[in-house]
């Protein structure tokens, strides 16, 4: 069994259903509302610990009603919660979806405590990180916290997963520390100035990001699937085609379920792309973030 340590955000989304998005100075009804448990950490440790791997949680929640739903999610899932702290008087991060009929979404994030996590905080949950097999991280934290965590990380042989989104401007030292870094096509045009629309665009980004100092890399292309590059060999692993409803957690559970599967030395990335291809097209059949995402059985059902 994996073992998986994610250090990332922890937030309730607030699901706007609407037609299309509104113009500005329009205003426009909704169709429905709904809230769900989500975050992109919270998003791939679910995802991972349903592929069937063993998963600790390195965050930060207020004590508050969102805080303590999302405690009992990650708890009702077999998440290791003993390194996620409870801020007093802290307010739980949020999400509001703006989920549009034809799938596509787009999100408003308030960071809340997942912006608040302290160096002190990292250091106190090491043992998490040390006593993994992969050290999962995405930008809904600060990046000061995950280049602490992953110099840990590299220093106890533990491989480190970078998720750089939201896209934002990251720096060579961290890049360095990551030894697979898997960014959709926005994410690695932000980090290369490469815009990326087929597998030769994605494998010119990919090139450059190896030359910044990561040693892995996958690009997620949405309808187009995944391109991969290692030292060893490079590829594009074509999306599943599926009748898409809500496309929200998506790109975690892809990350979380991938992890579940790769080997610690990453030689079967192209079977793990695969599986976790499969997982993420059975997430956007459904609505919400941590209730689509699948289990081990379904993806191989």
């Amino acid at each position: 069994m994996k073992r998986i340590t994610i250090l990332g955000s922890i937030n309730v989304d607030v699901i706007l259903e609407i037609s299309r998005l509104p113009k500005p100075g329009e205003t426009m009804p909704m169709k429905s509302l709904s809230t769900a448990g989500g975050g992109k950490g919270a998003n791939q440790a679910i995802a991972a610990v349903r592929s069937g791997a063993a998963t600790t949680f390195i965050g930060k929640v207020g004590d508050d009603a969102y805080g303590e739903k999302m405690l009992t999610i990650l708890k009702e899932n077999n998440i290791d919660t003993s390194s996620v702290i409870i801020k007093k008087g802290g307010q739980t991060g949020q999400a509001y979806i703006l989920l549009q009929e034809s799938g596509q979404n787009s999100i408003i994030i308030n960071g809340g405590t997942n912006r608040e996590i302290t160096a002190d905080d990292v250091i106190k949950a090491q043992n998490s990180i040390k006593n993994a097999d992969f050290l999962i991280a995405q930008f809904e934290v600060d990046i000061e916290r995950i280049l602490e965590a992953f110099i840990i990380a590299h220093k106890n042989k533990v491989v480190t997963i970078l998720n750089p989104a939201p896209a934002k401007d990251i720096t060579d030292d961290l890049l360095k520390l990551t030894d697979l870094i898997v960014p959709n096509e926005i994410e690695a045009q932000m980090m290369t100035g490469i815009e990326i629309t087929d597998e030769n665009t994605a494998a010119e980004a990919a090139k450059i990001l190896r030359e910044r100092g990561v040693k892995n890399v996958i690009i997620t292309l949405g309808s187009q699937g995944a391109y991969y590059l290692t030292e060893n060999e490079d590829g594009l692993i074509p999306a599943l085609k599926v009748n898409a409803i809500d496309t929200t957690a998506a790109g975690d559970t892809f990350i979380g379920a991938l992890c579940s599967q790769l080997g610690n030395n990453l030689a079967n990335i192209k079977e793990a792309i695969k599986y976790a291809t499969k997982a993420s097209s059975i997430t956007v059949q459904t609505l919400g973030a941590i209730p689509s995402i699948p289990t081990i059985k379904q993806v191989n059902g």
